[in-house]
């Protein structure tokens, strides 16, 4: 692979020589109204002068999403700009685009995501001096998503949230009222949700209905524990302690402990219930899952007779939520105008912006009390206990590595096995470990990490 990390050293070679001479034209603007100060004319001509930025995710979102969300609130702000996104398919991935020497200005990415595609291909970018130019506030963030941030990046700040979210408990009302079962409430404990997912694990003719299920690559993720994928020093797998099996044990098997339960992981390939057992088979009780599930499937969810609550917590954590799940923007060490870039950035961070997401529904990334008591509200789920998403404090966020998304596979592949039982806990974990130490070996040869 070493053949590959040359063409993208070159490559980023050739789009930082570009951006240099393209910076050397641009950047002798001179200071020609009186009274205004260096620092005004920049911040004014970044915002107001033609400019062009493309933006990319390894995630995929379509030309249509790209521009609800972000595309055409930008385009109205700066009318003088040209927007561009590219999205990630064949022909049109990340190491293909990089080989071919395009130019991406904006990376943005979950947190999960984040270190294997920014990182991954050495494209980042220390953006602490464009903050402070530009006047943008990082006390006004919620701190956990920056602590996270200054952690990837040793200390500086290669990416800003621009939005967020959590895991929540999602309930079918019809599911707990067929069964005379009082609903969940907010500030239960997870011992306490077990109790009442029991109540829930009955078979009604033909139908089997089960309690509880998470979905359980957010739950690791997200972990309450604050728990990493591998060490951040050595690198290794971390999977073997007691707090990781306390976490597999409490929110993935206790769950499962009854037959019906587990005939149904069988049917499921050995896979845990999930998404669908809530909104179409409407066979389960509760799920845990990222709070901005129901605007990302309104019309799954909306013949739902369904709410909200916050996740259950550990006794040894009490009101301790799951992590946050931020999506970090990124100006890019390519990008040809950062200037402009950064004006993007204050605008998609900013107060009125970050209004406009929490009332569609998107958890902002701002610890202001009216943005967050707006969540929501302009959407056609009314009379939602959306505020469930902020009950629990935030748990900090956990190291996350170029390996994470390799070592995550391991973790989760035999959940089903260790929920059935036919496999103990102890056993999958050591065969866990060792594929994700072969995994980390492979990510290691291809990137030329050490």
């Amino acid at each position: 692979m070493q053949k590959r990390k040359l063409t993208v050293t070159l490559s980023l070679a050739l789009a930082l020589a570009l951006t240099a001479s393209a910076c050397g034209k641009s950047g002798t603007t001179a200071n020609e109204n009186a009274g205004e100060t260096p620092k005004d004319t920049t911040k004014k001509s970044a915002a107001n002068e033609p400019a062009e930025l493309t933006f990319f995710t390894m995630g995929g979102e379509s030309q249509d999403s790209f521009n609800d969300r972000y595309g055409n609130a930008i385009r109205k702000q700066f009318p003088n700009y040209t927007i561009k996104y590219i999205r990630s398919e064949k022909g049109t991935t990340l190491p293909e685009l990089i080989a071919s020497g395009t130019k991406i200005d904006i990376y943005y990415d979950s947190i999960g995501n984040f270190s294997d595609g920014l990182l991954g291909y050495q494209m980042q970018y220390d953006m602490s001096d464009l903050i402070k130019k530009t006047g943008i506030d990082l006390a006004k963030f919620e701190p956990t998503l920056i602590d996270a941030m200054r952690d990837i990046s040793g200390g500086k700040m290669y990416g800003l949230p621009v939005y967020n979210t959590n895991l929540i408990l999602f309930y079918n009302k019809a599911v707990f009222d067929k069964f005379g079962v009082a609903y969940p409430k907010d500030g239960m404990t997870w011992d306490e949700t077990l109790e009442l997912a029991k109540k829930l694990n009955r078979k009604d003719g033909d139908k089997q209905y089960l309690g509880l299920s998470v979905s359980p690559t957010h739950m690791l993720r997200m972990n309450q524990f604050s728990l990493p994928y591998v060490d951040s020093k050595t690198s290794k797998p971390v999977l073997d302690s007691e707090k990781w099996r306390k976490l597999y044990q409490t929110t993935m098997i206790d769950p499962a402990q009854d037959q019906g339960y587990k005939d149904r992981i069988t049917e499921l390939k050995n896979a845990l219930p999930y998404r669908d057992a809530l909104l179409k088979d409407q066979t389960l009780g509760m799920f845990v899952f990222l709070s901005a599930m129901p605007f990302t499937v309104a019309e799954e969810i909306t013949p739902l007779n369904w709410d909200m609550v916050s996740l259950p917590t550990f006794k040894e954590l009490p009101g301790v939520g799951s992590q946050a799940y931020p999506t970090y923007f990124s100006i890019t060490s390519m990008a040809g105008n950062k200037d402009a870039a950064i004006e993007v950035m204050k605008f998609l961070t900013s107060a009125e912006y970050q209004t406009d997401l929490s009332k569609k529904g998107t958890m902002p990334v701002l610890k202001d009390e009216a943005i967050i008591k707006a969540f929501g509200q302009d959407t056609k789920f009314k009379g939602k206990n959306f505020q469930a998403a902020f009950y629990n404090k935030f748990a900090p966020i956990s190291y996350k590595s170029i390996y994470d998304v390799t070592v995550e596979k391991s973790y989760v592949k035999q959940i089903g096995l260790m929920a059935k039982g036919e496999i103990d806990i102890n056993t999958a974990f050591r065969t866990a470990i060792e594929e994700a130490e072969k995994g980390i070996a492979d990510v290691k040869a291809r990137s030329g990490a050490k």
